[in-house]
């Protein structure tokens, strides 16, 4: 078979990329309106956007292994299959049992196929490595916006069925099904499957980065899940709440672009304490005064947690040295950072359960955004390899 231009392999990355996100921010719009018809405490509903962190976190080091057996282009194929399968299960999602299933399967699928990107593109696009990753992270940009955007349209479309606006994101998995399935698959190398050991336990900026990296995955996973219900709460109309966490979802994809491209040319440190501090303001106005400018402050938090997640997918490339050692951080990074990001969701729900109210749980996600800014500034004296 022919080698695949790079225009196919560019676009099967960008499509495998936009099917990584949906099937988790599609719940948003929907989550209290679902909670409300299966009976779930948000607490418990919330372990649909938990357990796919959760996943995400526990199997993205055995993602080598599988694709040294399979080989990577089908293991991501695969990946794109079970996704479709997860959000299809969804048009049976009155039952919790099986909405709770389908989350499991989109975890899983996720935490092997995002790995296993980053290894995609170290092996076609190894010069252009800071402009692919802006593809790459504008993608997931926008898969997560399409899913907030569009789901609650989609669920009208249907008859008013939520289940069926849920699955009806099973539809671009198809196709990244399809265009994978196209693409030859290569033998993995021995070597390859070490990727997925060694991690650097021992390397205090290691633990820095997955820190940073679980602080801005949680805080987007938070908001993920309960941003529409805050803005409700505080009296805005559904409509305008949804608008407004779609506003958010869309101002991801221009930092997610702009950002690593920017991290080439300046202090990438520097630019991660701007998007910290960003964040930490916007939250701050969303938790005291969420009615006051509040387009505002949702384009100004979705810029900021967008290029936050940007500039945390570069790292990595820069604070390792080598291609071996570089997918060892990324590992540790992903493992660690979306093992702790999982618990963001679920315990903000409980503290909503517990408090009665949004105001209690979104005052402490504000404090992990400053957190997540001094982490930044400490980091800034570091290494700094280029990639």
């Amino acid at each position: 078979m022919n080698a695949p231009s790079r225009a196919l392999l560019l676009l099967a990355l960008v499509v495998a990329a936009i099917n990584l996100r949906p099937g988790i921010t599609s719940l948003a719009p929907l989550i209290e309106r679902i909670a409300d018809e299966l009976a779930l405490s948000r607490s418990l509903i919330s372990l649909t956007t938990a357990l796919p962190v959760l996943c995400m976190g526990l199997l993205a080091p055995f993602a080598p292994r599988l694709a040294l057996r399979v080989g990577l282009e089908r293991t991501v194929a695969l990946c794109m299959g079970v996704i479709s399968a997860a959000l299809l299960m969804r048009l049976a999602a009155q039952s919790s049992v099986v909405l709770i299933a389908s989350a499991v399967l989109l975890g899983a699928a996720i935490a092997i196929a995002g790995p296993l990107l980053s290894g995609f593109i170290k092996r076609h696009f190894a010069g252009q490595m800071g402009t692919v990753v802006g593809w790459y992270s504008l993608s997931m940009a926008i898969g997560g916006a399409a899913g907030a955007v569009l789901t609650a349209p989609a669920a009208q479309l249907f008859g008013d069925s939520w289940p069926q606006g849920l699955a009806v994101w099973a539809l671009p998995a198809v196709l990244g099904l399809l265009l994978w399935l196209c693409l030859p698959s290569r033998a993995e190398s021995a070597g390859a499957a070490e990727a997925g050991s060694g991690l650097p336990w021992k390397q205090p900026r290691a633990w820095m980065i997955s820190c940073f990296f679980a602080i801005q995955a949680g805080l987007f996973y938070a908001l993920a899940t309960w941003a529409v219900a805050r803005y409700h709460e505080a009296g805005l109309t559904l409509l305008h709440s949804n608008a407004l966490f779609s506003i958010s979802m869309l101002m991801g994809m221009p930092s997610a672009f702009l950002l690593p491209w920017l991290a080439q040319r300046f202090n990438r440190y520097a630019l991660l304490v701007a998007c910290g501090l960003v964040a930490s303001v916007s939250l701050a106005m969303i938790t005291l005064v969420p009615t006051f400018a509040p387009e505002f402050w949702a384009v100004t938090i979705g810029f900021g947690l967008g290029g936050s997640f940007a500039l945390s997918l570069v790292l990595p490339l820069y604070e390792a040295g080598s291609p071996l050692a570089v997918s060892r951080w990324t590992a540790m990074m992903l493992c660690m950072g979306y093992c702790m990001a999982c618990l963001t969701p679920v315990l903000t729900g409980l503290a909503r359960d517990l408090a009665g109210h949004y105001q209690l749980p979104f005052m402490v996600l504000t404090s992990l955004a400053l957190l997540m800014t001094a982490l930044a500034w400490v980091m800034r004296n570091g290494p700094r390899h280029s990639s």
